[in-house]
């Protein structure tokens, strides 16, 4: 019997020591846009810190109200153990006069949890750190932003509303991803329109086109003046006379370029207004060429959430136009269902 209790520890003992030496299997923990920083506790509690904490908290753009970019919570290296180490976004910040010479910023994906990402900021002096993170303003808090953005699609990849997706293909040549829980809809010719209709952080998507006939299309200033000609035709408001409108009286809408699927893209942001009434928040939309149909694609969302931080909402909807696929990007089919 002892021979059996002995032979039954020992399986066990070389099945860990196989699971600890193979690849990793943990699943990361924590919420989305959440980090944990690892830092010496004088370095933390001193100018460094401050420097560190500043880039991670800096305020979303395109946000009513100030919100910070990621929430940060701290851990010294000697607490820094057992679960901690499972948490999906990790700073490990390492001053050390004796071992660098330069400051460094390393990546790694999965290092103790799947779908994990560890950064690892390397100085030697809290003086040459600040002086870093000064001529590189937000790289931190784009990386796990941007990582972020990343798992965000993937899953919306996976589980989204059937009902968009079926309707943009069929009436409009175009593939989207929105959250599962986007089943209202209004369709017309160019103009699509749907919403979650949540009574807490309520999300909207539209999808509007119109014909590509100069290259000024993708300036902020036509834009700004097509999204406001398309929303107040397509979206009033509660009371009569009241609709959609872009505030750019007191915020300024911000206008850039970036690649999607090997193209161009532009992305707008700022804040939208209901003219007639009490209503606005946040918005976010991608700007396409569909050269096949000779058509500009706008895809939009909006989030109105008065009672509540909007940076997760909005982010969230922002991930979603990821996965904008205009004609010929779409042709492998998609057996995902909501």
């Amino acid at each position: 019997m002892k021979k059996i209790v002995c032979s039954l520890f020992l399986l066990m003992a070389l099945m860990l020591t196989a699971c600890n030496s193979g690849p990793v299997v943990t699943r990361a923990t924590g919420f989305a846009y959440e980090v944990v920083v690892v830092m010496d506790k004088n370095y933390w509690e001193g100018t460094a810190g401050d420097a560190v904490k500043g880039q991670l908290t800096s305020p979303v753009p395109g946000l009513p109200q100030a919100e910070p970019s990621m929430k940060v919570s701290y851990s010294q290296p000697s607490d820094f153990n057992g679960l901690l180490t499972y948490v999906r976004n990790i700073l490990l910040v390492d001053i050390n006069p004796n071992i660098y010479t330069k400051t460094t910023l390393a990546s790694e994906e999965n290092r103790w949890a799947f779908g994990q990402l560890v950064l690892t900021l390397k100085a030697p002096s809290p003086e040459v750190l600040i002086e870093y993170l000064e001529q590189h303003p937000n790289q931190i808090t784009d990386l796990f932003v941007k990582e972020e953005m990343k798992r965000a699609t993937e899953q919306m990849e996976e589980t989204y509303s059937s009902v968009v997706m079926d309707v943009l293909k069929k009436n409009h040549q175009l593939s989207l991803n929105v959250p599962e829980e986007m089943v209202y809809y209004k369709d017309t010719t160019d103009f699509f329109w749907t919403t979650n209709n949540a009574s807490t952080g309520r999300m909207d998507v539209v999808v509007y086109t119109f014909p590509y006939t100069d290259p000024n299309t993708f300036t902020p200033e036509y834009l700004v003046a097509k999204r406001d000609s398309v929303m107040k035709a397509n979206l009033p408001g509660a009371f009569p006379g009241s609709y959609m409108a872009t505030e750019t009286k007191y915020f300024d809408v911000d206008y850039s370029a970036i690649t999607v699927h090997d193209k161009y893209c532009g992305v707008m942001r700022g804040l939208w207004k209901m003219v007639g009434d009490m209503m606005g928040g946040p918005f976010v939309a991608h700007v396409r060429l569909d050269e096949k149909n000779q058509r500009v694609v706008v895809a939009e969302g909006f989030v109105y959430a008065p009672e509540t931080d909007k940076r997760n909402f909005i982010r969230r909807i922002e991930a979603a136009l990821y996965t904008l696929r205009l004609p010929g990007e779409y042709d492998v089919p998609e057996e995902k269902t909501k």
